[in-house]
């Protein structure tokens, strides 16, 4: 079997499509299957490659969307990643993970997933298990949890190494707004058990990706207006800086964040709705901050006072 690298940034497709929980709702975008072909066709020639997404978010519409467009590419040249939800999980099926994972299977087109996600602890003990069947039979050829704690991503390890399976991946929240999974020594455990860190809301849903501040704020109509607007005169000390940087370099603001991310040695995963977005992660990707510049930014961060743990989020200490 040959298992793939992971490149630099993973792209993320939560904005795609329209239902519950999905981009209309979260981003107020409604954006198909036209809207998004020019920016997976963008991010493909570019070389990222590496696509995340969840059966929830638009109750399966991202999931249609990207295997429409999965089903153009040659399977060894793409890595599809998504999630088992405990939270819409069929308890009357005898399998349920294998039931959900299934049902994902048919809507990206594909015989099996390159990573597979647990998307919240839910219950550790009763649906970690699940997982082993799917690595065993090929399905899913590797392991990832999400927004677990330290405490739950070892009780995970541990049911899963006593069939010699293995986590290889952890997705939380982390930001330079939010380190909640670096002050809880998630990010050390990775790094000493060889397990891949994957950052999601790296750009807070767009608040720091310097597009937005208080005369310019997001879609008032959207969650993501509703939970950054009120906090945006705070965050807009870090934006300044960030801009400030970012002219240092010659590149966006956004691209700052990002490689403040890489450089923590996670790999971030970057909502992309444009070409534009695409080429801005690609460019993240080179910029080398320097070490004052680091502290410039997480000091800034500190200052903001803000506390941007989403909704479904438990605290990671």
């Amino acid at each position: 079997m040959n298992i793939k690298a992971y490149p630099k940034i993973a792209l993320g497709t939560w904005s795609w499509g329209v239902g519950a929980v999905g981009g209309d709702q979260v981003f107020g975008n409604k954006l198909g299957v036209k809207e998004l072909k020019p920016v997976f066709d963008a991010a493909i020639q570019a070389g990222l490659t590496l696509w995340d997404t969840a059966v929830v978010y638009g109750m399966g519409a991202s999931e249609d969307i990207l295997g429409t467009f999965a089903r153009t590419c040659k399977r060894e040249d793409i890595l599809l990643s998504t999630k088992f939800t405990p939270d819409i999980a069929n308890e009357d099926a005898a399998e349920p993970v294998i039931e959900m994972c299934n049902s994902s299977l048919a809507r990206l087109g594909t015989d099996y997933i390159d990573l597979y996600w647990i998307h919240n602890p839910g219950n550790v003990e009763k649906w970690t298990p699940g997982l082993i069947p799917l690595v065993k039979s090929g399905k899913i050829r590797r392991i990832g949890v999400s927004n677990h704690n330290l405490e739950q991503i070892k009780r995970a390890e541990e049911i899963l190494s006593s069939e010699n399976v293995h986590i290889t991946a952890i997705q939380n929240h982390y930001s330079l707004l939010y380190r909640s999974s670096e002050e809880a020594g998630i990010l050390d455990y990775c790094k000493e058990h060889n397990m891949e860190f994957f950052a999601y809301m790296t750009l807070e849903q767009g608040a720091l990706s310097g597009k937005y501040d208080t005369k310019h704020p997001l879609p008032a109509d959207s969650m993501r207006g509703r939970t950054y607007n009120p906090q945006l005169a705070q965050i807009e000390k870090l934006i300044t800086v960030t801009k400030k940087i970012a002219a240092v370099h010659a590149v966006s603001p956004a691209q700052i964040p990002v490689a403040w991310a890489i450089a923590k040695g996670t790999t971030p995963i970057l909502g992309v709705t444009s070409p534009e977005q695409v080429a801005d992660a690609v460019q993240a990707a080179s910029i080398m901050l320097t070490a004052k510049e680091m502290e410039e930014l997480e000091r800034t961060a500190a200052q903001t006072g803000v506390d941007t743990r989403g909704s479904w989020e438990k605290p990671m200490i």
